[in-house]
């Protein structure tokens, strides 16, 4: 057994691949068996210690979920806040600065992820400038282009470190120093990368790193995580605020806001508690695998699903250059929405997003079997397809 084939020893940790062909972790992961035991333990918990539970786990579990996450991309313990998503970490964000000075433009680019992008036009209402930086060919984001948008005028650089459509993975150290350079600062949506690309927020000095545990972390919907560097844990003022930020919360004082240390700070309202407790046992599992094993077995098995899209001639939307590749690989094969629609009838589990075609995602659960499954199918139902026009 090679080393990686190692990790399929994780297998029957998850319950759906007993079931189907799972190639979807890019949009969800699996789900651990463990989560069943997690979630009976929220259950029991409330049904028999009732209101003791948030002094006895649940107030601190938000910072605990926050440190196990934040330990996969060697962010310094209480530097990581949960929230419930992405969309929300960068609202977060973006409420700790003024847009209304000349320092207001925020830059893009078109491959971002759309949640995150309809959140920074809507803040073209309280003065920000989006400058969005577009792609040639749908697949990457020029890096000279994007450099080149970053002037002594910007403010936010929300970025995606992987895009979702394509698995390019950008240049974070290049995007992350040019912005520096001209004192702005970036927002790296990690959503696509941690769990299967390494990521270290502090080799990239990274102002802030966001994404959530749903796809490549298997740790489902409803936690999302901001990590934000000590430096400036200590000073920024989230306007999104709320009592888990307070400096004395159960004083349950009148007045103005005092703010308290990260992570609490950057929190609001009460956390998601059945959210982080089904999170825990994906992220043990995935730090006991260690994404370097993860990323080495990603490479392997995305360019075997490359190299087998290319025998069909079918059209691949992702980087050829392992490098520069996340875990995903987009095929436009004809009839792209069809095939896929046909695949999930099979319990082929991928998906299909416009100007990307079918993704295909393999984790480090997946067989390389799995792969010639997934492909032997699309050959099939265009098989299928081409008789039935006939």
């Amino acid at each position: 057994m090679s080393m990686t084939d190692d990790l399929l020893r994780y297998r029957s940790e998850f319950p759906i691949l007993e079931r189907t062909t799972y190639l979807i972790s890019n949009s969800l992961g699996a789900m651990p068996r463990g989560v069943y035991d997690a979630m009976k333990g929220y259950a029991d918990t409330w049904a028999t210690r009732g209101v003791r539970a948030w002094e006895e786990r649940w107030w601190m579990l938000a910072v605990e979920v926050g440190d196990q996450i934040g330990a996969l991309m060697n962010a310094p313990k209480g530097s990581v806040s949960t929230h419930q998503n992405v969309t929300t970490c960068q609202a977060v964000v973006a409420s700790c600065f003024d847009f209304s000075g000349k320092r207001n433009k925020v830059v893009y680019s078109d491959m971002n992820f759309p949640s995150v992008m309809y959140f920074w036009q809507a803040q073209q209402a309280n003065g920000a400038r989006v400058h969005m930086v577009k792609t040639d060919d749908g697949v990457t984001v020029p890096t000279q282009r994007f450099l080149d948008a970053i002037d002594e005028e910007t403010l936010l650089v929300p970025m995606s470190h992987v895009i979702f459509r394509s698995a390019y993975i950008q240049d974070a150290k290049a995007i992350i120093e040019k912005a520096h350079k001209v004192g702005a600062m970036v927002v790296l949506d990690t959503f696509q990368s941690l769990g299967t690309v390494p990521v270290d927020v502090q080799a990239l000095n990274a102002d802030f790193a966001c994404g959530g545990v749903l796809k490549w972390l298997c740790g489902g919907p409803g936690v999302g995580y901001l990590y934000v560097r000590p430096d400036l844990g200590k000073k920024l003022e989230p306007k999104i605020t709320g009592w888990f930020a307070h400096q004395n919360p159960f004083g349950f004082e009148v007045g103005p806001m005092r703010y308290t240390d990260p992570p609490f700070r950057f929190m609001n309202g009460t956390s998601h508690v059945p959210a982080l407790e089904a999170a825990v046992p994906g992220l043990k599992i995935i730090a006991e695998v260690g994404v370097e094993r993860i990323r080495e077995k990603s490479k392997r098995q995305t360019a075997r699903l490359i190299e087998l899209a290319d025998r069909h001639g079918w059209r691949v939307n992702t980087p050829r250059d392992p490098e520069k590749r996340g875990g995903t690989v987009s095929i436009d094969m004809p009839d792209s929405q069809e095939v896929c629609r046909e695949l999930l009838k099979r319990d082929i589990l991928v998906d299909w997003r416009p100007k990307a075609g079918v993704r295909m995602s393999p984790h480090f659960y997946n067989t390389d079997q799995e792969l010639e499954i997934g492909i032997a199918a699309v050959e099939e139902i265009l098989k299928e397809r081409l008789a039935a026009v006939k």
